[in-house]
């Protein structure tokens, strides 16, 4: 007796059912994170971010404040003279649904002093990165101060598209968002609580008035978490224009990913032995 023969549903480009997440499972298991990464194999208990007033940033408050107590979580506010008084108030609705500890340090001087004494002209993309970078001075030295550990915030979307500092917005040594896309991310903040003013407005890096990250790639996070969702599995680009996927979006992350690759390594060194310090002499995961 023959079996009838059933089509396979065919596949969505457009759905965001691959994307979907077990949000409450993934919160408790970055609570965990955190206090395995910090506490136990660290002996560190006190965590410090930078809070932006973005959703990725209060996402990891939420998640500090729930491995460490909100009464050991310091949120530090950077603004430059330039950063919107929104981005501001968005970070002190968190401070106050947590609990946390919080600081603003602005980081004006800091950064004009150098500007403004040396390089007048600086466009506008090398002053986001001196901004960035001032903010990791300040966060690893107010980590130093307390004895916390500073935590990261960026995701999975942005490092693979390198929207990011170099040696700035990477440094921290923990990240518990850094393999989460920013679709995802939004799921997990709706899940933990974050305001919704947070969740819903555009992602910025608030460096120009005006800016928004999906403005900058040329695409929303929807569309292109989709197609990198594909991609990190291995997916080839003729693969994924087969699959339905429009071919100028495919062509965008493409080469998005593939230009960016260096940005997610640690300094290529000269090997000259076998025990070449993050090559051999290291483990992956080195404890």
């Amino acid at each position: 007796m023959s079996l009838p023969f059933t089509w396979a549903p065919k596949f969505d480009p457009t759905s965001d059912e691959p994307l979907r997440i077990d949000a409450a499972l993934i919160a408790d298991w970055l609570v965990a994170f955190l206090r395995d990464e910090c506490v136990r194999r660290r002996k560190i208990d006190r965590a410090v971010l930078g809070l932006s007033g973005g959703v990725d940033s209060a996402v990891v408050a939420y998640l500090c404040a729930r491995a460490f107590g909100p009464e050991r979580v310091l949120a530090l506010r950077m603004p430059y003279k330039i950063s919107s008084r929104e981005s501001l108030d968005h970070a002190q609705l968190v401070v106050d649904a947590l609990g946390i500890q919080d600081r603003t340090v602005e980081i004006t001087d800091m950064v004009d002093g150098y500007v403004c004494a040396h390089e007048p002209d600086m466009s506008a993309t090398r002053l986001g990165n001196v901004c960035a970078r001032s903010r990791m001075i300040v966060l690893f030295d107010m980590s130093a101060k307390i004895g916390g550990l500073p935590i990261g915030t960026g995701n999975k979307s942005e490092r693979l598209f390198g929207y990011f500092t170099w040696h700035a917005d990477d440094s921290p040594p923990i990240n518990p968002l850094g393999d989460l896309f920013k679709t995802q991310v939004w799921q997990l903040a709706r899940h933990l609580g974050v305001p919704d003013v947070i969740v819903e407005k555009p992602a910025t890096a608030d460096l120009i008035k005006g800016q928004t990250d999906e403005g900058d790639f040329g695409i929303t996070y929807y569309r292109a978490d989709r197609i990198l969702h594909f991609l990190v599995r291995g997916y080839g680009y003729d693969k994924l224009i087969e699959m339905g996927f429009p071919k100028e979006d495919v062509d965008l992350v493409w080469r998005k990913v593939d230009g960016t690759h260096w940005k997610r390594r640690l300094p290529t060194v000269a090997m000259l032995s076998n025990s070449a310090i993050g090559e051999y002499y290291l483990r992956p995961v080195d404890y």
